[in-house]
This record gives structure tokens, C-alpha cells and sequence, in this order.
């Protein structure tokens, strides 16, 4: 989803029972945020209510959870809290361009979009040790430039306000990518479930300051929306991944990425009548491939530390 530790992918000497497990917990993450931005749509509060409500009803569950793992929060120093507040701030806005987009454009393209951080990040990577893409690197982002261009000329043929969506949800991905780098600089000095709790109530405060700001409707006469997405994607979703990553190869998370464009998909498809022309599956499948090769990579592997799936 959103920068605990997770350099050591697929650590030696794990064993196979370790290795099913972290499969399996990576299935069921992917699953869980797939359903994210449907609860979005359901939730009968504003775009950036149900973002804030998604942090706020997680920060219980989590501290709960970091508790029962015995991963304790440690003295903060004021670099460190000023890192997680710039972290905090942009993972608020991070998630108000998302949830705002994921009513202006479909289920899949939300999901594919919300993933976009992963070739930020490893943008980012390349220019801060100076160095040139590796073969998968470049055939990744030729392959994501040719796929988003199809989704947005796509969006655009069917809708305006499609296209004006997908912008916002690629928009999230350039916030949620500072996010990932402050929580990355950060996550040596905590560990995972901690990172995430903190990381969680640090966004609560600018989100609620967005959605009073917004106008909307705060306030939720049903919470089961806002409930599920925040148990299934904040903390079943992100925690699951935390554990998975730790212990999947780069190619394996890469791959299993691809069931949230599919289920989301599925979703849009049933309830919504959002279906999938030519363009759209091709511009897809060059996406979701484009995110397999930036996890294949080497050089990705030492630039995408801290990189989980859209929360």
C-alpha cells in the first residue's frame, strides 16, 4: 500500500513454510485493496471523508496489532517525528487526490494509477545514485508510457471527467511517492507495524482539516464502507504486505499486483457497467507488465525499498 522496512526480499534462509505463508498473505493483501476503491464509491460520506475515516479507524486495530507483535514505539527524536510529519502530510494528500479520483474514472484505471508510485520511486532512485535504467527499467517505463497513454486517450474518448480522474490518480502516486521516501528514511529507526501506525495517525489530522475544508458530508450514516476499507485495506491489505515483501522475490510481488487491476475490473464491470474496450485491456496489460519488469529489476530492488501496493 504505504514505508516499513522491507529491503530483504526472499531472505535465504526462509523456509517453505514461511515462503507459502507470505504467498498467501500477499494473495489476500492484493484482494483486499482491490476492493478499496469500490468502498470508496459506497461510502456515503465526501471523497475526503472516507479517506480520513480509512486512517482514523485503522490507528485503533494497528496500535493493537503492533502491541500483540511486540514491536514497541521508541523515543522519537525531532528529526525523526519532522520526517514523519512531512511523510504524514503527503500520504493526507496522497489519499484525498485518490479517493477524489476514484469517483471520476473506473475502478481499474483507479487501480493501475494508484500504482504509479512504483516507477516514481524508481525514477527517483535512478537520479539520486546518477545512474542509467537497467534493460527491465527501460522497457518498464517505455511500456507504462505506452499503456497510460492508451488509458488516457481512452478515458478521454468516453468521458472528460475519466480523464480528469486518471490525472488525479496519477497525481496521488506523485504525492505517494514522497510519502515513500520519507517513510523509507525513516524506517531504520522503527519497525513495520510501528512505521504504518505512525505513518497513519500522522495523515489523520490533515485529512479531517481537507475534508471540513472540502464542504462534504464528514459525518457517515453507514459506517460498514468506511469500516471494511479500513480494516480490509489500511490494516489487513498493508499489513499482509509488510509481511509479504519481507519474504516474496521482487518478481513474485510484481506479479501478484496483477489481481487488483483484475478484481477492480471485475467490480467496475458488474456494478458500475464499466467495460473494458480494446484499448483499455491493452493499455492495462502494458501497465501491469511495466510494474512485473520495475520489480524484476536490480537496480529496482535498491530503489524500490519501502515501495507496498496502493494503500
Amino acid at each position: 500500500m504505504q514505508g516499513p522496512d522491507r529491503t530483504n526480499f526472499a531472505a535465504p534462509h526462509d523456509s517453505g513454510a514461511v515462503v507459502t505463508r507470505a504467498f498467501l498473505a500477499m494473495v489476500l493483501a492484493n484482494v483486499m485493496l482491490a476492493f478499496g476503491p469500490w468502498l470508496v464509491r459506497l461510502a456515503d460520506v465526501s471523497a475526503l471523508g472516507s479517506a480520513f475515516w480509512r486512517l482514523s479507524l485503522a490507528a485503533l486495530p494497528l496500535f493493537l496489532l503492533a502491541r500483540m507483535v511486540r514491536q514497541p514505539i521508541p523515543r522519537l527524536s525531532p528529526g525523526l517525528l519532522g520526517m514523519i510529519a512531512i511523510g504524514g502530510l503527503c500520504f493526507a494528500v496522497d489519499l484525498g487526490f485518490w479517493h477524489i479520483g476514484i469517483h471520476h474514472t473506473k475502478l481499474a484505471n483507479a487501480t493501475l494509477f494508484g500504482n504509479f508510485a512504483t516507477f516514481l520511486l524508481a525514477a527517483y532512485a535512478l537520479a539520486s545514485t546518477r545512474r542509467l535504467p537497467d534493460r527491465y527499467q527501460s522497457a518498464a517505463l517505455l511500456l507504462a508510457a505506452l499503456g497510460t497513454l492508451l488509458l488516457l486517450g481512452r478515458s478521454y474518448q468516453l468521458d472528460a471527467r475519466n480523464l480528469t480522474g486518471d490525472l488525479l490518480c496519477i497525481l496521488a502516486g506523485v504525492f505517494y511517492t514522497g510519502y515513500l521516501i520519507a517513510m523509507s528514511r525513516a524506517r531504520g529507526a522503527l519497525q513495520p507495524v510501528p512505521l504504518l501506525l505512525i505513518s497513519t495517525v500522522a495523515g489523520m489530522a490533515p485529512l479531517l482539516v481537507f475534508a471540513i475544508a472540502d464542504g462534504g458530508p464528514v459525518w457517515p450514516q453507514d459506517w460498514t464502507p468506511l469500516l471494511l476499507l479500513a480494516i480490509g485495506s489500511q490494516v489487513i491489505g498493508q499489513g499482509c504486505m509488510v509481511y509479504a515483501i519481507g519474504h516474496l522475490s521482487p518478481m513474485v510481488i510484481g506479479l501478484g499486483l496483477l489481481i487488483q487491476p483484475v478484481i477492480a475490473a471485475a467490480v467496475g464491470s458488474l456494478r458500475y457497467g464499466e467495460r473494458l474496450g480494446l484499448a483499455d485491456i491493452i493499455g492495462g496489460l502494458a501497465v501491469c507488465a511495466a510494474l512485473v519488469l520495475v520489480r524484476m529489476s536490480h537496480s529496482g530492488q535498491a530503489g524500490d525499498q519501502g515501495v507496498e501496493a496502493r494503500p
